[in-house]
């Protein structure tokens, strides 16, 4: 959504053997300090300034090293002893995760006795590797928190632990992990409010992460933040297919969303950020088998790799990866049983050696993990692309009817591999539909609540500033007369002419040149309340903002100008017949 606005208005929508043990038995720790002020904060290791250049994930810590980096991060304390003497070795450090469950019918944070054992697996952990000279932080649990943030034992839970671990090992920070920080940054208050023992928050954000900062701000965020995971737009947030299979970036998108969640978010809010951990350090099935790996199993490296080391060096890669313009389908992406299909792939090299390309034929995936959990590696048809070597293929389907993902891999001279797919449907669209990393499915679920107060991340950030934005404010927390809850938001426009308009996008900062927003299939109205601080404010709202020639473009758009009244009042805009799948 567009609001154009003219005036001040308020709108209220709604990875340890006898080497690991006889290592810790003569460790001494390295000292890691805390030290400054909100907006001026600073790691010291060994007295020493110490900014993390970081990933998560299991992969070569030798490749780390070598890449610039110097830091890992762990979800929990598995196999913790030989990777912490690892990191040793090459003079890396960890970031400990000391894993906390997510609430669910096993576990609840009301039962004391669960949480009880949970605090000495905690202790247990500390004790054992507190005075390693690897460790960098305690990451006390990831993502535990549950989509809203808002339950008051849990936070209880991870302070507790976190005030343990202090008494324990005063050498090193406590950090807690959370998914964003909410709505409203709702989740950063709750830290901030309820665990005062917590020094720093690491914060897990894809299609968000570039504009972190400033909603960071805007939640009163004044504790440091380390950007702990980051990469390509999740699969949650972009778009789908009408027949509901997500549409994943390619390697050469996924280098600029990295890019930006660098650049903004770590660099650009240096003494707020301590640094951050690029996700994920390896390769992983999760939807598909290359959504989030930095590597793929072969130990090749994609251009990911390349982005993120240069910010860690400072310097421009020695080889430029191989480039991915797009993968299309000549005849399209919905077909049947058997059928002939001819693909093609756009690619480029720096290298004088032409590219060699690989093509996969994969199932989609129908075992979903909830919040990155396992997942079953996908069928392979190796039979229906063997032999195929060009950057055009001809393949036939099986059939078998269901959702088929087609991979295209293309190398050059170096290490380095782009990669890209597109879904196929093979006859009837299916019943089932894809799940996000809280679980849900991600289709349509009405009402659809873009903003509310302890609402749910909708996948949509206020990233677009148009027209003359240095005179545009926006509060997303303004407690003044809300229209329901306890907050609204304030928009201010402060110039005497020309306009300035803030779009709501997904992921963030994407202006049609990534997938992105939603299928919102069935919806039959947008609304909302608005009202002026004096009324007479004249204001546009707008759905769907982009209908050019953008590469992912909105699939329909609509308006309406209203003249704010001083009092609360409710605006909607037809939807129905409207094509609203992206």
């Amino acid at each position: 959504m567009l609001i154009s606005l003219s005036k001040t208005f308020l709108a209220a929508v709604a990875t340890a053997g006898v080497l690991a043990l006889s290592s810790l038995a003569s460790a001494e720790a390295v000292v890691t300090k805390l030290s400054g002020s909100p907006g001026h904060w600073e790691l010291l290791r060994n007295g020493q300034p110490y900014f993390i250049k970081g990933v998560g994930g299991s992969a070569s810590m030798e490749l780390l090293k070598q890449l610039g980096g110097n830091s890992v991060r762990t979800w929990g304390a598995d196999d913790l002893g030989r990777q912490l003497d690892e990191a040793q070795r090459l003079g890396l450090t960890v970031a400990v995760g000391i894993w906390l469950p997510h609430e669910d019918k096993r576990f609840n944070y009301d039962n004391a006795d669960q949480v009880a054992q949970q605090v000495e697996k905690a202790r247990t952990a500390i004790l054992k590797y507190k005075d390693h000279p690897a460790v960098l932080m305690w990451g006390i649990g990831n993502e535990m928190e549950g989509p809203a943030g808002n339950k008051a034992v849990i936070w209880a839970a991870v302070n507790n632990i976190a005030v343990m671990a202090k008494q324990l090992d005063p050498n090193h920070p406590t950090m807690t992990v959370i998914a964003e920080i909410g709505a409203d940054g709702v989740k950063a208050k709750n830290i901030h409010q309820l665990c005062p023992a917590i020094d720093i928050i690491g914060i897990n954000s894809y299609g968000g992460a570039p504009s972190i900062p400033t909603r960071y701000q805007a939640a009163g965020g004044t504790k440091p933040y380390v950007l702990t995971e980051f990469g390509p737009i999740g699969f949650w947030e972009g778009g789908h297919t009408s027949y509901k299979a997500p549409i994943e970036p390619n390697s050469s998108e996924k280098v600029k969303m990295y890019d930006a969640a660098y650049t903004k978010a770590i660099d650009g809010n240096k003494g707020t950020c301590l640094g951050g951990y690029a996700f994920l350090w390896g390769n992983k099935q999760e939807t598909t088998t290359t959504w989030f790996g930095m590597l793929l199993p072969d130990g090749s490296l994609t251009p990911a790799v390349s982005v993120i080391s240069s910010h860690w060096t400072g310097q421009s890669p020695a080889v430029q990866p191989p480039q991915i313009t797009n993968i299309k389908l000549a005849e399209g992406d919905q077909r049947q049983p058997g059928d002939t299909v001819h693909a093609s792939v756009t690619a480029t090299s720096s290298q004088s050696a032409p590219l060699t390309f690989e093509w996969q034929l994969h199932a989609e995936t129908e075992v979903h993990g909830e919040g990155g959990s396992y997942e079953p590696p996908t069928k392979q048809f190796n039979d229906v692309t063997a032999g195929l070597t060009g950057n055009e293929a001809t393949l036939t389907l099986p059939q078998k009817p269901g959702v088929y993902r087609l991979y295209v891999f293309a190398r050059d001279a170096s290490h380095y591999v782009a990669t890209a797919n597109v879904p196929i449907l093979v006859g009837p669209a299916p019943a089932a539909k894809p799940k996000g990393r809280d679980g849900q499915a991600s289709g349509l679920k009405k009402p659809v609540v873009l903003l509310a107060d302890d609402a749910s991340p909708s996948g949509y950030i206020p990233s677009g500033w148009m027209g003359n934005a240095g005179a545009i404010a926006l509060n997303p927390a303004f407690k003044t007369n809300p229209h329901t809850g306890v907050t609204c938001m304030e928009c201010k426009y402060t110039a005497a002419d020309q306009f300035g308009g803030v779009v709501w996008q997904s992921p963030a900062n994407n202006w049609g040149d990534q997938a992105g927003g939603r299928n919102l299939t069935g919806a039959a109205r947008l609304r909302f309340w608005a009202r002026g601080v004096s009324g007479g404010e004249k204001v546009e709202f707008k759905f769907g903002v982009l209908q050019g020639d953008q590469k992912f473009k909105d699939s329909a758009g609509g308006d309406i100008a209203v003249t704010l009244t001083k009092d609360w009042k409710q605006y909607e805009i037809d939807l129905a017949g409207k094509d609203l799948s992206q």
